[in-house]
């Protein structure tokens, strides 16, 4: 069997990898992605983008919404599920609803990289300083941007809630279902296709959210703790049929999906010849439970530090990717490092958090500078 080399090979073809390669291809550098899907392809993801994505793309709005969806989003209504919600309107747009299964594709294609799509990562083996990967194809470094369950992420050390370990990762699980309104499903409920839903559940620890962008109306609920989470969903999305939000009857069922935070996750970002990207990495927003941003960050930060390197991939010299991001994101828990959740105190604070919930989400001002603007927008 005859061998490919490349300079650097890329597995996953989602934001975090293409916007790596992006950056790598650009800088002369042969780079292959592989990913065991075709693109286009479905993604379990709400779907909106904030402004600092556009910009860190150099994203043209307009090449990119012609012929795909692009809404824009200038108002947020914001509570707890079976409260009142809190509208906040802005004079711009603040965020751009779009589909997963457009954008990833557009980006992968822009990308300047060679694709090898549909066959699946099957074994990875070094020898003497390179990888050998699927038995013809051949590097120096791997960039691990296939999501939270990628097999080369789990190669490397990262451990899933399943496994017993004392570094075993505790996931955010989430939920979603997009699909095409008909002329009826949009006559029987309230859909403005500039405003997102966005509900906590009452103990905090997860939130829902709907809306629609172009004829596409997305609902998910994520949570912390995934237990009982389809229960959670149903009570959520029975909750917006009866307010008139959403139509009757839902044309499917709901898919699911699940990523750590950052400041909770174990993951070693960088090995021998080997860096993490995106959700492979753990990098979501704790706050929000964002993605693409971190995603996409990370993968520009990765191309820095690879492109630092200049061919030597030991560890220690692509450990500016690792101080990169913790410049950026700060500090996390790590392993052996104790998380707050084990002690007393926090369970008093999520007691108090549960009493304040309310009053707070209640404020017009706590919703758009602190919710809004801090915890989804990234805005500061």
């Amino acid at each position: 069997m005859a061998t490919r080399s490349c300079d650097v090979l890329i597995v996953g073809g989602g934001p975090a990898g293409s916007a790596c390669a992006r950056q790598l291809a650009r800088a002369g550098l042969d780079v292959l992605i592989i990913d065991k899907q075709e693109f286009p392809r479905d993604k379990v993801c709400a779907g909106w983008i904030t402004p600092a994505v556009v910009e860190s793309l150099e994203l043209d709005c307009a090449e990119y919404s012609n012929g795909r969806v692009m809404q824009p989003i200038c108002g947020f209504r914001t509570g707890i599920i079976g409260g009142t919600p809190v509208e906040t309107q802005y004079p711009h747009v603040a965020s751009f609803g779009i589909r997963r299964r457009e954008f990833d594709d557009y980006l992968l294609r822009r990308s300047g990289a060679r694709l090898r799509l549909g066959p699946p990562l099957r074994d990875l083996v070094r020898e003497d300083g390179t990888w050998r990967v699927n038995g013809d194809i051949s590097t120096p470094l791997v960039v691990v941007a296939g999501g939270h369950f990628c097999p080369v992420a789990r190669a490397i050390g990262a451990r899933h809630a399943t496994e017993k370990s004392a570094a075993v990762e505790t996931i955010i699980a989430a939920q979603e279902i997009e699909f095409p309104l008909t002329h009826e499903q949009r006559s029987e409920c309230r859909i403005n296709n500039g405003m997102v839903d966005l509900y906590f559940c009452a103990d905090l620890k997860g939130y829902g959210w709907c809306f629609a962008k172009g004829n596409y109306l997305n609902i998910g609920l994520g949570r912390e703790d995934n237990r009982r989470l389809p229960e959670h969903v149903e009570q959520f999305h029975r909750w917006l049929q009866l307010r008139g939000d959403i139509p009757r009857h839902l044309p499917g069922k709901f898919a699911g999906h699940a990523y750590l935070s950052y400041p909770a996750s174990h993951r070693p970002l960088v090995s021998d010849g080997v860096i993490l990207i995106g959700d492979a990495a753990g990098l979501a927003y704790p706050q929000s439970g964002e993605g693409i941003l971190p995603a996409v960050e990370s993968g520009l930060l990765a191309a820095q530090a690879i492109l630092g390197a200049a061919g030597d991939y030991r560890a220690h010299k692509l450990e500016a990717y690792s101080a990169q991001l913790t410049a950026r994101y700060g500090a996390r828990s790590g392993p052996g490092i104790p998380r707050a959740a084990n002690a007393p105190w926090p369970r008093l604070a999520q007691a108090f958090r549960q009493v304040l919930a309310r009053p707070l989400l209640s404020s017009t001002w706590f919703v758009r500078h602190v919710v809004m603007d801090r915890w989804f927008l990234h805005a500061n």
